[in-house]
């Protein structure tokens, strides 16, 4: 499975590294990282690390990259976490990055796309975007947490998200606690 995984700017930004560092190995992961990304990264002190060694990453800036293009044949996108910025510019079709434009590929390619806007409360104009979206089939999994899960650390409510983002890419995974298991 080819999956890209854009790295935007909001809070929280090291679970998109988490999320990346616990694919299965069937997963091909195609990494971006949008500038404010990296700036929230050193603002929020986290020194999280791409570990998957099979991730290729690529910069925000290069266009001419393979997944700018469809015929490259991504199988998913996710945005995670999704800035309420690059939530604009997906829900109106703005292409001018790598971000940009991989997720308008695999909006006209019909590939599974999955965004984790982080923000709380969401604002009037952002939950229009998130709506326009999930009309055309974007999957909208902002980070909520489930109580079902008995979460007893930070480690376990990341891995439940990641878990539950993974679920709804089709990946397989046991990061989290389901419901009606002991």
């Amino acid at each position: 499975m080819k999956l890209v995984v854009a790295i935007t700017g909001s809070s929280s930004n090291h679970l998109g590294i988490k999320f990346v560092n616990n694919l299965p190995s069937y997963v091909q992961p195609f990494v971006i990282f949008s500038k404010s990304s990296k700036k929230t990264l050193k603002l929020e002190k986290q020194n999280h690390k791409i570990k998957n060694k099979k991730a290729i990453i690529y910069k925000n800036s290069d266009l001419s990259a393979p997944i700018s293009s469809g015929s490259f044949g991504v199988d998913a996108f996710s945005c995670v976490p999704c800035s309420i910025n690059s939530l604009a510019n997906f829900a109106n079709g703005i292409s001018d990055s790598l971000i940009k434009r991989a997720f308008c590929v695999a909006m006209k390619e019909q590939k599974k796309i999955l965004l984790s806007p982080r923000e709380m409360p969401f604002s009037a104009i952002a939950l229009s975007h998130m709506k326009k979206l999930s009309k055309l089939g974007v999957i909208i999994a902002p980070p909520v947490i489930a109580h079902y899960a008995n979460i007893k650390s930070i480690d376990e409510l990341e891995d439940f998200f990641i878990g539950k983002w993974q679920d709804a890419l089709g990946i397989e995974n046991n990061l989290y606690k389901r419901w009606g298991s002991e």
